[in-house]
């Protein structure tokens, strides 16, 4: 081991020697000088000297005889005694009055600062409905500008006005002309029934005109046939004469 390392081994055992208490014994130390004042660890307490002072100013006044000279003497070591044990229980009241005053103060403060929280979280509230409102409101802008650009993109009132007067002239123009073609199919329908009509009766001349012709055609043959007959028989009758 070098110098240099034993010399900081020294002087780390000699912080360790100077911290002979713990943590927990350090707040127990701490809190007995607070509550009896003293500022060493091996100091005599205040109140204990006090004590002690007036113990022996009253002892010194029980006693017989003419000891005045003393007397006054113990007085004032006790009254220099209880003036310096005062001093700092003034410094202490006082130092307790700040903290009572700033604990107040930091009391209001606190409640200044839960109210100024409050409106803070109502005026987040009230932001939160107009961002709202606002959102709306600019999609209304928006689809009012989209219908807007829209209707901008159509043609004038007049070339719309004029283009919807000659659809409804064209319309009535269909109308007229499919009322024309109905009429016209209508006396096409006629007309054709019309000719079925004349087409059957003709056809119906026909077959009797047919069948009187056949009539005609058979009576002529059987009157040929009789008169042959006839004639046979004749040349018969002769050819016996």
């Amino acid at each position: 081991m070098s110098v240099r390392a034993r010399k900081v081994s020294t002087r780390g055992e000699a912080v360790a020697a100077n911290y002979a208490f713990g943590p927990l014994e350090d707040d127990v130390i701490i809190k007995h000088r607070l509550l009896t004042r003293t500022t060493t660890t091996r100091g005599e307490p205040p109140l204990k000297k006090l004590q002690k002072k007036f113990t022996s100013f009253v002892l010194e006044i029980e006693k017989d005889g003419s000891n005045n000279d003393d007397c006054e003497k113990l007085s004032r070591a006790f009254l220099q005694e209880l003036s310096t044990f005062e001093i700092p229980l003034l410094k202490s009241k006082a130092v307790v009055d700040a903290n009572i005053r700033e604990k107040e103060s930091f009391h209001e403060f606190k409640d200044e600062i839960n109210k100024q929280i409050l409106l803070a979280q109502d005026d987040i509230e009230d932001l939160k409905k107009q961002l709202e409102e606002s959102k709306i409101e600019r999609q209304h802008k928006e689809e009012c500008e989209a219908i807007r650009k829209l209707i901008a993109a159509q043609p004038p009132r007049s070339v719309t006005q004029k283009t919807i007067v000659d659809l409804e002239k064209e319309i009535a123009a269909l109308d007229s002309e499919n009322t024309a073609s109905s009429r016209m199919l209508e006396l096409r329908k006629k007309q054709f029934a019309l000719l079925l009509h004349v087409v059957d009766e003709l056809q119906n001349t026909i077959e009797d005109e047919q069948k009187s012709l056949i009539e005609e055609t058979r009576i002529t043959a059987e009157e040929n046939k009789i008169g042959v007959d006839d004639a046979s028989g004749s040349l018969e009758a002769m050819a016996v004469d």
